[in-house]
């Protein structure tokens, strides 16, 4: 369930303030009035170890009173600034690999509430090329990862693997985007990526003002009869409708993206994927230091070379 930490970590937090409200407003009156009399009885201060001795505070608001403030500093980090997300799939490699970790700036597509992701400010819309987490259209309790590849308005193509754009016109521009073919150029590799055992072609491409890495399967056919089928255009065309975007992972050939179940909603946004601060491998390979019996989810080491800012 995509949103069940943010769900949990918020009512945890509440919870927590209500108890420390409750110990404040009406636990803690009578504990002062009790060491306040004491006090005067013995025409003595006492100091905090004595107090807490007389009129002690119980076990559950002390650990609320102490979490509370640590809650809600994350809470507010977490649905307002940046939230940490796990690449679970090779979808978007070479640009993300499946155990990178990255940080998503949540206020980069608009602020919203972490419980039902009412939008309480607007602060911006994806551009082309933007890396975008969002809940999966399909079924909103999964978080997907994607590029986006185009924005409201324009038209697109994916005929032989090649990426067709057409902007969207402006209002009251006096010539309108023509169709136009984004270009790869062949990229060295000084890394081969593989599927299976396939080795992928690797080239540069450049969508908007962001220039990034795309992988090409030779021996996967085009899967035009699997794409998603928009009323009024062709197999493999689409012209995205307001309001909605169309994301494709970077790895062209191994990617569930809009070409498959459509288009983007924008209140489906999450924020952008800006930086990768942990990256961890899992492969078990002859000389891996890990033992065999040790469970798959055990990481073999940290790639430390991929953390950084993510295009």
């Amino acid at each position: 369930m995509a949103n069940f930490y943010s769900i949990v970590l918020t009512l945890v937090t509440i919870v927590a303030g209500l108890i420390w409200l409750y110990d404040a407003k009406m636990k803690k009156p009578a504990r002062l009035a009790t060491i306040a009399k004491l006090e005067e009885q013995t025409n003595k201060t006492l100091d905090d170890e004595e107090r807490e001795r007389v009129a002690p505070q119980g076990r559950v608001a002390e650990f609320a009173q102490s979490v509370f403030p640590i809650l809600f500093i994350i809470l507010i980090v977490r649905s307002f600034f940046y939230e940490p997300f796990r690449i679970p799939s090779a979808s978007m490699m070479p640009t993300m690999l499946a155990g990178d970790f990255v940080l998503v700036q949540k206020f980069s597509y608009g602020v919203r509430d972490p419980l039902f992701r009412t939008e309480l400010l607007e602060t911006g819309k994806p551009n082309r090329g933007d890396i975008a987490v969002f809940k999966f259209p399909v079924n909103p309790q999964v978080d997907f990862i994607k590029r986006i590849v185009a924005t409201p308005g324009d038209r697109i193509i994916y005929r032989n693997k090649t990426l067709y754009l057409e902007p969207a016109c402006v209002d009251n521009s006096a010539e309108c985007p023509q169709l136009q073919v984004i270009e790869r150029n062949v990229q060295q590799q000084d890394e081969v990526y593989f599927s299976r055992t396939t080795p992928l072609q690797r080239f540069s491409e450049q969508l908007g003002e962001v220039k990034h890495e795309i992988l090409i399967d030779p021996t996967v056919a085009p899967r035009t009869a699997y794409y998603f089928q928009q009323a009024g255009t062709a197999a493999d065309e689409w012209i995205v409708p307001e309001g909605h975007y169309f994301a494709m992972g970077d790895n062209r050939d191994n990617s569930e993206d809009s070409r498959y179940w459509g288009f983007v909603p924008y209140e489906n946004l999450v924020g952008k994927a800006t930086f990768i601060w942990m990256s961890l491998e899992f492969d078990r390979g002859p000389d891996s230091w890990v033992p065999e019996w040790l469970p798959d989810w055990v990481p073999s080491g940290v790639r430390w070379h991929r953390l950084g800012n993510v295009e």
